[in-house]
């Protein structure tokens, strides 16, 4: 295979020359299920007629990275075509995301994933979108089809794939999982809070739940550039999801129907999620928009045991419906729990709080969302860009947008309900108030956004939207509050800085920007660190004992790299330090960056860094280690949760966590058993694109294309990956040429 190293948009500079990972095939097993003895795919006579004919009009050609091609006749084809190359590659992550979505994780994982199940059932009845499927636009219905198709053709074809629990697709699966995004709105309700509910007993609430615990911001990084700020005159967009690694697949899919669209495409969906077809361009981030709301319900309870609710002067019956759930026995049998669930008008009930029912109300429609979804795939210009984002179906994501005739936008989610500001919907509303419902929806025209403005560039780095075009940014005060709850974090002022610094960009120093290595965190925290340590008395023992680490931070300018050992030392310091400030900062009402740099004392800064640096000592002998050897790549197998191993082969990377202001983010910690840090989050797919007469595009995945480690694409990617030295993408049948590893029919 030809793997040229020499012609891609490069980063190579910050490896700084740390050993490196060997990458290609892994001896391993195929990485299918272990002990798994599903009954084999219920199959008819005319299901194999239809799907051979349909494969008969798909063609997919493997490049030499393992990115499909798929050309189809028709988009239903294409479809087709498309998950069953997904399939090939890592049917596993496709079935466990509907086990998700349909809320039979259970069936699968055992009673201890009974409450994610009940949470996603509260939301999506297997009925409710059969209906909906039967109701769908005939062209939507004929692509669900060609989901289920392709799905079940791999299947009858690879009869030694052994599904854990889901043995045939239906065409009406789709609409349980319509949107792509990382992290659904549902995720919002706490399970244990659920749990504590549904079972009658008390479950406290966990650390996550409050946001106590350090962890990796989720979320994405996305740039637009206009002509006027590019050297070439072409509209540039970066595309740069933070998401779960190996949680997308890479392909590029085209149709004789008008579909030619490349990038990253969540496993099991058929639309591509973030990434750009000839003229258009879109990369999602998550949006701290608050359209996701609780009501405080006030329960009364009849004589007969009945229940109803205070919605003004007038007594509402309380909806009850009995869900049943299945899951795994520690037999491998398959066993039932029944819950008796209740919702208002406001939505399902999923906890209780100071003796009030809470019912949680988000958008809920499957249909629209999975026709913009998929629709926006196929747009032209930002004109039919906006038409599609009509639907009002996006709920949880912001959108950087570019286009080949040089416009630029930057998008909040487009499904926004209409509410009263008086009232605060970050914590519950009083749901007996009719003035706290929601009042429809907002148009369009009304959300904040930046389209083609005056500064040349557009952003979003998961943080408000008051700054993402600099100066021709929307302006908080013309909106209401509930238009973000997220705030600023320390990326967002690093995209300013970078995005800033030049008016000449091109896609090499796009992706310098997106990789700077500054790190606005601790540019902001070290020096009250190095005040508060040049407070202390010669006489003092932590004076001398913290000397060595305070000359280090001091002279640091504050960059990653994997040579730095202040790097390390600084992620330390962090660490220790936010770990007990948590709840401090959240009783404020602060985030935590600003808490740390505001009220933290000196004797707290001092104490963190003392940690640090025996914990650096303790773990790695000394308190001065490169950063890239600690923090690490490592893809060892195909499972879905990895186990890691310092033992094992493994990858330096020099970037950081997104939590200290790296626009490049590798969400990353020690595991059982280890001391160095395994990612696994952060930076995912990136690609940066040129939207000129001919469309370029760059692009890397992290690890490779392929789940299973026997394949030659499990892991060869990854050496690019840590540097950010993205291969060009083979966008033209031309650029194909010379690239091709195979070419085939599915099934063949």
């Amino acid at each position: 295979m030809n793997h040229p190293q020499n012609d891609g948009l490069s980063r190579r500079r910050i490896l700084g020359g740390a050993a490196g990972l060997a990458v290609g095939a892994v001896a391993a097993a195929s990485g299918l299920p272990a002990g798994s003895a599903s009954a084999a795919p219920t199959q008819t006579p005319p299901d194999h007629a239809r799907w051979n004919q349909q494969a008969a009009h798909v063609t997919i050609t493997r490049d030499d990275w393992g990115v499909p091609h798929v050309v189809g006749k028709t988009d239903a084809h294409a479809v087709f075509g498309m998950m069953y190359a997904q399939a090939e590659d890592d049917f596993d992550r496709i079935e466990r995301n509907y086990l998700v979505s349909l809320g039979r994780l259970a069936e699968a994982e055992g009673e201890s994933a009974i409450w994610q199940d009940l949470r996603q059932r509260l939301f999506i009845d297997p009925e409710d979108l059969k209906r909906d499927y039967a109701q769908s636009p005939a062209w939507l219905r004929e692509l669900m089809q060609a989901w289920a198709d392709g799905l079940n053709y791999y299947l009858a074809t690879h009869p030694e794939t052994r599904p854990r629990v889901i043995t045939r697709f239906e065409p009406w699966m789709p609409l349980s999982f319509s949107e792509g995004s990382i992290g659904g709105d549902i995720e919002r309700v706490p399970l244990t809070q659920l749990e504590a509910f549904y079972a009658r007993r008390a479950v406290p609430m966990t650390d996550e739940e409050r946001g106590l615990l350090f962890a990796e911001p989720k979320g994405s990084n996305g740039f637009a550039i206009a002509p006027s700020h590019t050297r070439d005159g072409h509209a540039l967009l970066l595309i740069n999801p933070h998401t779960s690694f190996f949680f997308r697949s890479e392909q590029h899919v085209t149709s004789g129907e008008g579909l030619n669209v490349y990038g990253a495409a969540t496993w099991g969906q058929f639309f591509i999620y973030q990434g750009f077809n000839a003229n258009t361009g879109w990369m999602h981030t998550s949006s701290g928009v608050d359209n996701v709301d609780e009501f405080a319900e006030t329960i009364v309870t009849g004589v007969d045991g009945g229940h109803s609710y205070r919605y003004g002067d007038e007594l509402r019956p309380v909806t009850s419906k009995t869900i049943t759930l299945s899951y795994r026995t520690t037999d491998g049998g398959q066993a039932q729990r029944s819950f008796t669930t209740y919702a208002t008008h406001h939505g399902p009930i999923v906890r209780e709080q100071d003796g009030r029912w809470i019912a949680f109300a988000l958008m809920n429609k499957p249909v629209e969302a999975l026709q913009q979804s998929f629709l926006r795939t196929k747009t032209r210009d930002y004109a039919d860009f906006l038409k599609v984002a009509d639907f009002k179906a996006n709920s949880s994501n912001n959108t950087l947008f570019a286009d080949s005739k040089g416009e630029i936008a930057f998008l909040m989610p487009q499904f926004m309900p209409i509410r009263d500001d008086r009232f605060d919907y970050r914590k519950p509303v009083d749901g007996s108030d009719p003035a706290t419902d929601w009042h429809g929806l907002h148009s369009l025209e009304s959300l904040p956004q930046a389209v083609n403005p005056k500064n040349g560039w557009a952003f979003n780095a998961n943080n408000w939207p008051w700054t993402a075009a600099g100066a021709d940014s929307p302006n908080a005060a013309d909106y209401p509050r509930y238009f973000d709850q997220a705030g600023e974090n320390p990326r967002g002022p690093q995209a300013i800085r970078v995005l800033t610094a030049r008016d000449d960009f091109t896609p090499q120093t796009l992706l310098d920007a997106a990789f700077d290595p500054y790190l606005t965190a601790f540019a902001r925290l070290v020096p009250g660190l190095v005040r508060a340590w040049d407070k202390l008395s010669e006489s003092d023992q932590q004076k001398a004992k913290l000397a060595g680490p305070i000359g280090l931070l001091r002279g640091w300018d504050y960059h990653w790299g994997a040579q730095s050992t202040a790097t390390s030392l600084a992620v330390f310091w962090g660490e220790a330090l936010w770990a007990p400030l948590s709840q401090a900062a959240k009783d404020a009402g602060m985030s935590m960056w600003d808490y740390l740099a505001e009220r933290a004392t000196d004797p707290q800064r001092l104490a963190a860094l003392e940690a640090a640096a025996e914990r650096l000592t303790q773990d790695f002998g000394s308190w001065q280690v490169p950063w890239g050897e600690i923090n690490r790549f490592q893809r060892n197998d195909g499972a879905i949760v990895q186990t890691f191993d310092d033992t094992k082969p493994s990858l330096p990377v020099p970037f950081t966590s997104a939590q200290w202001g790296s626009l490049a983010s590798f969400g990353a910690r020690r595991y059982p058993g280890t001391k160095r840090y395994y990612g696994t989050s952060g930076n995912s797919f990136v690609a940066v694109v040129e939207f000129g007469p001919r469309l370029r595009a760059w692009a890397v995945t992290a690890g490779g294309t392929s789940g299973h480690p026997d394949s030659p694409h499990f892991n060869d990617q990854a050496e690019r990956y840590a540097s950010g030295n993205l291969r060009p993408v083979y966008f033209y049948p031309e650029d194909l040429k010379g690239h091709i590893e195979r070419t085939y029919k599915p099934g063949r």
